[in-house]
Formats: structure tokens, sequence, C-alpha cells
């Protein structure tokens, strides 16, 4: 059994969409709130924290829904195409329309209408690849598809630098860069529709390919122990990741006094090492397993997390921690969203797409709260010691997985 790399290419445009368009969002409009309508940073944290509250209940229910769908263009499809016109339209009107100081509520109503917008596909766009790909392949492709991801987030980091302009005392011009950000994302979903038949792929798969389909939506006792300890292994480790991600800008000034921007080196050197690790760890996942390789991707994180506690000053050493960050997340990606549905069963891969997102947006709520609360009222020197003890926890419970591996 081979992976088809042209085929997953083709279903990972879907993710490299989403990747431009959250990289434009999450960099872009916290400037938008601040300059243009002046709110003050809590205020811009609500407005920022909007798509993971909505994602929590948007994912699961269009991933289930798509579950039940069945159209001439597939189960996916349709939910992609119309979540993508919908999330480019409101993207347009957003900022062609409301982008001054005299819309403020408008602003914030179509970037609700948005946000829901890219919740209608999200789920259904994720669940294509293990539709359309025999389990034991999954973790490869999926590793393929977080590539995918990582280009489309740079892809957008460059449009932001060429086609952004900020002019001292004159408001900063949006559309150059809005208009490129939808035609890719519109180019990346025609790539995908015009080369993906989702019905016919599908049947081949289920009748030649798929030898570990499941047909029951409920799970055996067993499975579904497996599948409460891997979720809270995805709430426990986004928690850890997310905290010390959210939080190093500041700990980098507070702690080891890094000025001008010095600390977005150690981000840079965590994201390049992953996308460089995806595919490997891809093949590595083959030989080892998927439970192996994500119990090996959490130790090497916690012993990171462990190491950065005692490093008080910026020395090299500190790029060196995040490049293995950046390896044990990869390894950690690549395999426990397929461990998932691998689980869930093929009749509700859509389903547990969205109840994966949403242990992992769950976590993302919560963590920049609490470990917030922690840096504010505590000490900086909180973050580590926060990161470790969650990791250690995500390990303890992944160990009772039994389930989810490619037979």
């Amino acid at each position: 059994m081979k992976l088809d790399k042209k085929k997953t290419i083709c279903i990972g445009f879907a993710f490299l969409s989403i990747s431009i368009f959250w990289q434009f969002y999450n960099n872009e409009i916290p400037k938008i709130l601040k300059n243009t309508f002046a709110m003050k940073e809590t205020m811009i944290g609500v407005v920022m924290a909007l798509d993971n509250v909505l994602a929590l209940f948007l994912l699961p229910y269009f991933g289930r829904l798509s579950d039940k769908t069945n159209t001439k263009i597939g189960k996916r499809m349709p939910y992609i195409l119309i979540g993508t016109t919908l999330s480019i339209l409101s993207l347009l009107i957003l900022i062609s329309l409301f982008n001054n100081p005299q819309s403020q509520t408008a602003f914030i109503v179509t970037l609700l209408i948005l946000l829901v917008a890219m919740g209608i596909y999200r789920s259904p766009a994720v669940a294509l690849m293990p539709d359309l790909t025999p389990a034991p392949l999954r973790s490869s492709a999926n590793a393929i598809i977080n590539l995918q991801g990582a280009v489309g987030g740079m892809l957008a980091l460059v449009m932001i630098r060429f086609l952004l302009k900020d002019t001292p005392n004159t408001p900063t011009n949006y559309m150059p860069l809005t208009i490129a950000i939808c035609i890719t994302m519109a180019i990346s979903i025609l790539i995908l529709y015009y080369t993906i038949d989702e019905n016919k792929l599908r049947i081949e798969d289920h009748t030649a390919k798929e030898e570990t389909t499941k047909t029951s939506t409920k799970l055996p006792k067993d499975v579904k122990r497996s599948m409460s300890y891997l979720l809270a292994s995805v709430f426990l480790w986004f928690t850890a990741y997310n905290a010390v991600i959210t939080a190093w800008s500041r700990y980098g000034e507070e702690v080891l006094h890094l000025t001008n921007g010095k600390y977005a080196s150690c981000l840079m050197v965590a994201t390049v090492a992953a996308v460089v690790s995806f595919l490997p760890i891809g093949y590595l996942s083959k030989k080892l397993g998927r439970k192996k390789t994500v119990l090996m991707g959490v130790l090497v994180m916690t012993f990171c997390y462990g190491m950065a506690m005692t490093i008080k000053t910026y020395t090299p050493t500190m790029n060196i921690l995040f490049a293995l960050i950046g390896f044990g997340w990869a390894s950690i990606n690549v395999n426990s969203y397929p461990m998932v549905v691998e689980m869930g069963g093929q009749s509700d891969i859509g389903k547990y797409t969205g109840i994966y997102y949403t242990f992992s947006m769950a976590a993302q709520i919560f963590t920049p709260i609490f470990s917030g609360y922690l840096l504010e009222h505590i000490s900086y020197y909180t973050l580590f010691p926060y990161a470790v003890i969650f990791s250690i926890l995500s390990f303890v419970t992944m160990t009772q997985v039994k389930h989810g591996d490619a037979k």
C-alpha cells in the first residue's frame, strides 16, 4: 500500500487556504482593533478569543453534519465551497467597508459572520484527508497536509511583508493584502474542487483500500476509554504548548531581557524545525507506531520545558531547545489527529474531527487565562514549570491510550 502523494497534496490545498486566513487574522486583526478602533488590550483579547469560543460549537456541529450529507459533489465539498465563498465575501466587506472608526459595531458583527463562515468548512476540509486516505497511511498524509498548512502560513507572512505599507499619520491600506489573501484562498479551493472527485475516491477507498473501516457509530467500551484519554492528552499538551507560545514574547522581555523583537527568533526556529520534521515524522510513525511517536514528542517537549526553567539569561541554547520543541510538536500533530479518526471510524470522521478541535480549542481558551493569571500575580518564572506539569500529565494520559495505531 503506497500513499498517493499527488492526491494528498491536492486535498491539502483546503488546509493551505485555512492557514493563510488564520495567519492574516491572528497578525492583523488585533492591529486593526487597536489602531482603527483604539481598543484596550483586554478588549482585544476578548474579541480575538471569539474564534476559539465559536469553534467549540461550530466545528463539532458542521463536522457531524457533513458526515450525514450526501450530494453529487460529495459529503465535505459543499461545506468547503460555501464556507470559503462566505469567508471571502465577509473578509472583503469587513476590510473595504467597515475598517474605519465610525463602523466599530458593523466591524464586530461582520467579523462574527466571518468566523462562522470559517467554522462551516474547517472540520469538513480537515476530514477530507482521512475520508480519502487508507488508515495505515494517514500519518504520512497528515504530515504532507501539515506541511502545506505551514507553507500557507509563510505565504501569508510574505504577503504581509510586501503588500502592507505603514505610512506615518495615514491609515494602513489593507485592501491589496486582503485581495491577495482572498484570491489565494479561492485558487486553493478551486484546485481542490477540480482535482478531487470526492465521491469516486471515497468509493474506491471503501471497496478496495480501507481495511479498518468501522461501520458502527457507537464506540466499544475499551475504544471509548482510549478516546477519552487521547482527547484529555490533546487538551493537556495544547495547554502546555500554547501557554509557552502565547507568553514567550513577554517572558523574553521580563526574564531574558530580549528587546526589539529578538524573542521572535526562537519562535521562528521552532516553526522551521516543525516544518522540516513533518515528512520524516510521517515516515518514522510507520516504523515506531503513532502512539510511541507521540510519547517521544511529549518527552522531548517536557525535557525542553524543564531545561528552559534553568536558563535565566538568553543564550543560543534556547534556540536549540525551541528547535527540539518544534520537532516534538510535529511528532504530536502528525499522529494525534489520525489516531482520533482511526478510533472514531470511517462513518464518523467529521464528527470526531470536530471533537478533536473542540478539545484543542478549549485548551487555547483556558491556558492564556490561567497561565496569564500566574504570570501576573505570582511570577513570570511560573511559565515553564506550568508547561512541564501539563506536559507530564499529557504523557501519563497518553500511556493509557490502547487504540488508534494503524493496523
